[in-house]
Protein backbone atom coordinates (compact mmCIF):
# COMPACT_ATOMS: atom_id res chain seq x y z
CA UNK A 1 0.00 0.00 0.00
CA UNK A 2 1.52 3.40 -0.99
CA UNK A 3 2.62 5.71 1.83
CA UNK A 4 1.01 9.13 1.74
CA UNK A 5 3.52 11.87 0.91
CA UNK A 6 1.63 14.10 3.32
CA UNK A 7 2.12 11.83 6.32
CA UNK A 8 4.07 13.52 9.12
CA UNK A 9 7.05 11.86 10.77
CA UNK A 10 5.63 11.14 14.21
CA UNK A 11 9.05 11.60 15.80
CA UNK A 12 9.64 15.01 14.22
CA UNK A 13 8.87 17.89 16.55
CA UNK A 14 7.16 20.84 14.90
CA UNK A 15 8.08 24.43 15.86
CA UNK A 16 5.88 25.67 18.66
CA UNK A 17 5.92 29.27 17.42
CA UNK A 18 7.03 31.41 14.50
CA UNK A 19 10.19 32.47 16.32
CA UNK A 20 11.42 28.88 16.42
CA UNK A 21 11.61 29.20 12.63
CA UNK A 22 14.34 31.86 12.89
CA UNK A 23 17.66 30.78 11.40
CA UNK A 24 18.88 27.92 9.21
CA UNK A 25 18.76 30.18 6.16
CA UNK A 26 20.37 28.94 2.93
CA UNK A 27 23.78 29.86 1.54
CA UNK A 28 23.78 30.26 -2.25
CA UNK A 29 26.43 30.80 -4.90
CA UNK A 30 25.95 33.96 -6.99
CA UNK A 31 27.32 32.31 -10.12
CA UNK A 32 25.34 34.37 -12.64
CA UNK A 33 26.03 37.82 -11.27
CA UNK A 34 29.78 37.28 -10.93
CA UNK A 35 30.37 34.90 -13.85
CA UNK A 36 33.75 35.29 -15.55
CA UNK A 37 35.28 37.40 -12.77
CA UNK A 38 37.48 34.71 -11.23
CA UNK A 39 35.64 35.31 -7.97
CA UNK A 40 33.16 33.02 -6.20
CA UNK A 41 30.56 34.72 -4.02
CA UNK A 42 28.56 32.77 -1.44
CA UNK A 43 25.60 34.71 -0.04
CA UNK A 44 23.68 33.95 3.15
CA UNK A 45 19.99 34.63 2.44
CA UNK A 46 19.00 36.21 5.74
CA UNK A 47 15.87 37.69 4.20
CA UNK A 48 14.39 34.20 4.42
CA UNK A 49 13.97 34.52 8.18
CA UNK A 50 10.25 34.65 9.08
CA UNK A 51 10.31 38.35 9.93
CA UNK A 52 12.08 39.11 6.66
CA UNK A 53 15.56 40.00 7.88
CA UNK A 54 18.64 38.96 9.83
CA UNK A 55 17.36 41.14 12.70
CA UNK A 56 15.10 38.24 13.70
CA UNK A 57 18.18 36.64 15.25
CA UNK A 58 19.20 39.37 17.75
CA UNK A 59 15.54 40.17 18.50
CA UNK A 60 14.90 36.57 19.54
CA UNK A 61 18.25 36.16 21.30
CA UNK A 62 18.11 39.41 23.29
CA UNK A 63 14.55 38.84 24.49
CA UNK A 64 14.90 35.14 25.29
CA UNK A 65 18.19 35.62 27.11
CA UNK A 66 16.66 38.51 29.02
CA UNK A 67 13.71 36.34 30.05
CA UNK A 68 16.14 33.66 31.21
CA UNK A 69 18.29 35.94 33.36
CA UNK A 70 15.41 38.06 34.68
CA UNK A 71 16.37 41.36 33.05
CA UNK A 72 13.10 40.98 31.13
CA UNK A 73 9.97 39.80 32.93
CA UNK A 74 6.32 39.27 32.07
CA UNK A 75 5.69 42.86 33.21
CA UNK A 76 8.40 44.43 31.02
CA UNK A 77 7.64 46.96 28.30
CA UNK A 78 10.21 46.62 25.51
CA UNK A 79 11.56 49.79 23.89
CA UNK A 80 13.89 50.10 20.92
CA UNK A 81 15.04 52.61 18.33
CA UNK A 82 14.95 51.09 14.85
CA UNK A 83 15.04 52.07 11.19
CA UNK A 84 12.62 49.22 10.58
CA UNK A 85 13.90 45.64 10.49
CA UNK A 86 14.83 45.19 14.14
CA UNK A 87 11.58 46.87 15.09
CA UNK A 88 9.59 44.37 13.02
CA UNK A 89 11.61 41.48 14.47
CA UNK A 90 11.12 42.61 18.07
CA UNK A 91 7.41 43.19 17.43
CA UNK A 92 7.10 39.60 16.19
CA UNK A 93 8.96 38.12 19.18
CA UNK A 94 7.21 40.41 21.67
CA UNK A 95 3.83 39.35 20.26
CA UNK A 96 4.66 35.67 20.83
CA UNK A 97 5.76 36.34 24.43
CA UNK A 98 2.91 38.74 25.18
CA UNK A 99 5.19 41.73 25.84
CA UNK A 100 4.20 45.31 24.98
CA UNK A 101 6.62 47.03 22.61
CA UNK A 102 7.24 50.64 21.63
CA UNK A 103 9.35 51.29 18.56
CA UNK A 104 10.97 54.69 18.02
CA UNK A 105 11.27 55.42 14.29
CA UNK A 106 11.93 58.37 11.97
CA UNK A 107 10.68 59.71 8.62
CA UNK A 108 13.09 57.51 6.64
CA UNK A 109 11.52 54.32 7.95
CA UNK A 110 9.90 52.44 5.06
CA UNK A 111 6.11 52.90 4.99
CA UNK A 112 5.68 49.14 4.68
CA UNK A 113 7.64 48.60 7.90
CA UNK A 114 5.44 51.09 9.72
CA UNK A 115 2.35 49.17 8.58
CA UNK A 116 3.85 45.84 9.66
CA UNK A 117 4.81 47.25 13.07
CA UNK A 118 1.26 48.49 13.53
CA UNK A 119 -0.27 45.15 12.51
CA UNK A 120 1.99 43.34 14.98
CA UNK A 121 0.67 45.53 17.77
CA UNK A 122 3.69 47.75 18.34
CA UNK A 123 3.23 51.31 19.49
CA UNK A 124 5.05 53.66 17.11
CA UNK A 125 6.86 56.79 18.27
CA UNK A 126 7.93 58.95 15.31
CA UNK A 127 10.67 61.56 15.76
CA UNK A 128 10.90 64.28 13.13
CA UNK A 129 13.86 66.40 14.25
CA UNK A 130 17.18 65.64 12.54
CA UNK A 131 20.30 65.33 14.69
CA UNK A 132 23.59 67.21 14.30
CA UNK A 133 24.80 64.62 11.77
CA UNK A 134 21.83 65.17 9.48
CA UNK A 135 20.23 61.86 10.44
CA UNK A 136 17.75 60.87 13.14
CA UNK A 137 19.54 58.28 15.25
CA UNK A 138 20.58 60.63 18.06
CA UNK A 139 17.08 62.09 18.12
CA UNK A 140 15.59 58.59 18.35
CA UNK A 141 17.92 57.70 21.22
CA UNK A 142 16.91 60.87 23.06
CA UNK A 143 13.25 59.88 22.69
CA UNK A 144 14.07 56.39 24.00
CA UNK A 145 15.60 57.96 27.11
CA UNK A 146 12.43 59.98 27.67
CA UNK A 147 10.26 56.88 27.31
CA UNK A 148 12.42 54.96 29.78
CA UNK A 149 11.47 57.53 32.42
CA UNK A 150 7.77 57.70 31.53
CA UNK A 151 6.79 54.05 30.83
CA UNK A 152 6.63 51.69 33.85
CA UNK A 153 8.92 48.63 33.68
CA UNK A 154 10.49 49.84 30.45
CA UNK A 155 13.45 47.84 29.12
CA UNK A 156 15.64 49.20 26.32
CA UNK A 157 17.15 46.58 23.98
CA UNK A 158 19.89 49.06 22.94
CA UNK A 159 21.17 47.18 19.89
CA UNK A 160 24.19 49.48 19.50
CA UNK A 161 25.59 48.55 22.91
CA UNK A 162 24.04 45.15 23.67
CA UNK A 163 26.68 42.36 23.55
CA UNK A 164 23.88 39.90 22.83
CA UNK A 165 23.53 41.54 19.43
CA UNK A 166 26.81 40.13 18.11
CA UNK A 167 26.38 36.92 20.13
CA UNK A 168 23.16 36.17 18.26
CA UNK A 169 25.13 36.12 15.02
CA UNK A 170 28.09 34.27 16.52
CA UNK A 171 25.88 31.38 17.61
CA UNK A 172 23.49 31.71 14.66
CA UNK A 173 24.49 33.23 11.33
CA UNK A 174 28.24 32.72 11.71
CA UNK A 175 27.97 29.14 12.95
CA UNK A 176 25.67 28.23 10.09
CA UNK A 177 28.01 29.80 7.54
CA UNK A 178 30.98 27.91 8.96
CA UNK A 179 29.08 24.65 8.40
CA UNK A 180 27.61 25.59 4.99
CA UNK A 181 30.66 26.99 3.20
CA UNK A 182 31.97 24.41 0.72
CA UNK A 183 35.53 25.78 0.88
CA UNK A 184 37.55 28.23 2.95
CA UNK A 185 36.61 31.84 2.14
CA UNK A 186 39.25 34.49 1.51
CA UNK A 187 37.05 37.20 2.95
CA UNK A 188 33.80 38.02 4.69
CA UNK A 189 32.20 41.19 3.38
CA UNK A 190 29.15 42.56 5.19
CA UNK A 191 27.14 45.75 5.66
CA UNK A 192 27.45 47.60 8.96
CA UNK A 193 25.10 49.63 11.12
CA UNK A 194 25.23 48.39 14.72
CA UNK A 195 28.21 46.15 13.73
CA UNK A 196 26.61 43.18 15.51
CA UNK A 197 26.28 40.93 12.47
CA UNK A 198 29.76 41.50 11.04
CA UNK A 199 31.47 41.04 14.41
CA UNK A 200 29.49 37.95 15.39
CA UNK A 201 30.02 36.26 12.02
CA UNK A 202 33.70 37.26 11.84
CA UNK A 203 34.45 35.92 15.31
CA UNK A 204 32.84 32.59 14.54
CA UNK A 205 34.29 32.22 11.03
CA UNK A 206 37.81 33.01 12.25
CA UNK A 207 37.62 30.04 14.59
CA UNK A 208 37.25 27.76 11.56
CA UNK A 209 39.08 29.91 9.00
CA UNK A 210 41.73 31.95 10.85
CA UNK A 211 42.99 33.70 7.71
CA UNK A 212 39.66 35.11 6.55
CA UNK A 213 39.77 38.84 5.87
CA UNK A 214 36.88 40.92 7.20
CA UNK A 215 35.64 43.85 5.10
CA UNK A 216 32.89 46.20 6.25
CA UNK A 217 30.50 47.89 3.82
CA UNK A 218 29.44 51.30 5.08
CA UNK A 219 27.29 54.05 3.60
CA UNK A 220 28.80 57.25 2.27
CA UNK A 221 27.87 59.80 4.93
CA UNK A 222 28.02 57.35 7.84
CA UNK A 223 30.43 58.23 10.67
CA UNK A 224 31.12 54.68 11.94
CA UNK A 225 34.67 54.62 10.59
CA UNK A 226 35.54 58.27 10.99
CA UNK A 227 34.37 59.67 7.67
CA UNK A 228 32.46 62.99 7.63
CA UNK A 229 28.67 62.95 7.97
CA UNK A 230 26.59 63.42 4.86
CA UNK A 231 22.95 63.12 3.92
CA UNK A 232 21.89 59.49 3.49
CA UNK A 233 18.50 58.25 2.33
CA UNK A 234 18.78 54.47 2.53
CA UNK A 235 17.86 52.99 5.94
CA UNK A 236 19.47 49.90 7.42
CA UNK A 237 23.13 50.67 6.67
CA UNK A 238 25.48 53.19 8.24
CA UNK A 239 25.03 55.25 11.37
CA UNK A 240 25.33 58.81 12.66
CA UNK A 241 27.15 57.54 15.77
CA UNK A 242 29.79 54.91 16.48
CA UNK A 243 28.24 51.75 18.00
CA UNK A 244 29.51 50.89 21.47
CA UNK A 245 29.96 47.23 20.52
CA UNK A 246 32.20 48.01 17.53
CA UNK A 247 35.77 46.71 17.82
CA UNK A 248 37.53 48.47 14.95
CA UNK A 249 40.64 46.29 15.19
CA UNK A 250 38.65 43.22 14.15
CA UNK A 251 37.75 44.75 10.77
CA UNK A 252 40.50 44.72 8.15
CA UNK A 253 39.09 47.13 5.61
CA UNK A 254 36.07 49.31 4.80
CA UNK A 255 34.36 50.01 1.48
CA UNK A 256 31.97 52.94 1.29
CA UNK A 257 28.97 52.83 -1.04
CA UNK A 258 26.53 55.62 -1.88
CA UNK A 259 22.76 55.29 -2.24
CA UNK A 260 22.78 55.13 -6.03
CA UNK A 261 25.41 52.38 -6.02
CA UNK A 262 23.26 50.45 -3.55
CA UNK A 263 20.23 50.77 -5.83
CA UNK A 264 22.29 49.46 -8.76
CA UNK A 265 23.43 46.52 -6.63
CA UNK A 266 19.81 45.65 -5.81
CA UNK A 267 18.85 45.77 -9.47
CA UNK A 268 21.85 43.56 -10.39
CA UNK A 269 20.79 40.95 -7.84
CA UNK A 270 17.25 40.93 -9.14
CA UNK A 271 18.18 40.86 -12.83
CA UNK A 272 20.94 38.23 -12.70
CA UNK A 273 19.94 36.05 -9.76
CA UNK A 274 16.21 36.61 -9.28
CA UNK A 275 16.96 37.66 -5.70
CA UNK A 276 14.58 40.39 -4.53
CA UNK A 277 16.62 41.93 -1.73
CA UNK A 278 16.76 45.14 0.28
CA UNK A 279 19.01 48.18 0.21
CA UNK A 280 21.89 46.92 2.34
CA UNK A 281 22.10 43.81 0.14
CA UNK A 282 22.56 46.10 -2.83
CA UNK A 283 25.29 47.93 -0.91
CA UNK A 284 27.15 44.66 -0.41
CA UNK A 285 26.91 43.79 -4.11
CA UNK A 286 28.19 47.24 -5.07
CA UNK A 287 31.11 46.84 -2.66
CA UNK A 288 32.00 43.41 -4.07
CA UNK A 289 32.09 44.92 -7.57
CA UNK A 290 34.57 47.52 -6.28
CA UNK A 291 36.65 44.84 -4.55
CA UNK A 292 36.96 42.37 -7.45
CA UNK A 293 39.61 44.28 -9.48
CA UNK A 294 41.87 44.53 -6.39
CA UNK A 295 42.05 40.87 -5.31
CA UNK A 296 44.05 37.89 -6.68
CA UNK A 297 42.21 35.25 -8.67
CA UNK A 298 40.73 32.81 -7.88
CA UNK A 299 39.14 34.38 -4.81
CA UNK A 300 36.25 33.36 -2.56
CA UNK A 301 33.92 35.78 -0.83
CA UNK A 302 31.19 35.05 1.69
CA UNK A 303 28.58 37.67 2.38
CA UNK A 304 25.17 38.30 3.94
CA UNK A 305 22.01 39.57 2.23
CA UNK A 306 20.24 41.08 5.26
CA UNK A 307 16.64 41.69 4.20
CA UNK A 308 14.10 41.39 1.44
CA UNK A 309 13.06 43.81 -1.24
CA UNK A 310 9.34 44.16 -0.63
CA UNK A 311 10.10 46.54 2.26
CA UNK A 312 11.83 48.83 -0.26
CA UNK A 313 9.16 49.08 -2.95
CA UNK A 314 8.67 52.74 -2.03
CA UNK A 315 12.42 53.40 -2.17
CA UNK A 316 15.00 51.32 -4.04
CA UNK A 317 12.44 49.94 -6.47
CA UNK A 318 10.59 53.22 -7.02
CA UNK A 319 11.93 55.28 -9.93
CA UNK A 320 10.69 58.61 -8.55
CA UNK A 321 12.52 57.98 -5.24
CA UNK A 322 15.69 56.99 -7.09
CA UNK A 323 15.52 60.07 -9.32
CA UNK A 324 15.56 62.29 -6.23
CA UNK A 325 18.84 60.81 -4.97
CA UNK A 326 21.98 62.97 -5.27
CA UNK A 327 23.97 62.20 -8.39
CA UNK A 328 27.30 62.15 -6.50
Amino acid sequence: MPVSIHKQDENKALPSSIIECVGNTPLVSLRRLFAGTGVEVFAKLEYMNPGGSMKDRPARFMIEQGLRDGTITADSHIIESSSGNLGVAIAMVARVYGLPFTCVVDPKTAPSNLKILSQLGAKIEMVTEADDQGGYLKTRIRRVQELLHSIPNAVWMNQYANERNWQAHYYGTGSEMAEQLPQAPDCLIAAVSTSGSILGCARRLRETYPDVKVIAVDAVGSVIFGTPPKRRELPGIGSSRVPEILVREEIDDVIHVNDRESVEGCRDLLYHEGIFAGGSSGSVIAAIKKLIPTVPKPYRICTILPDRGDRYLDMVYDEDWVDRLPTT
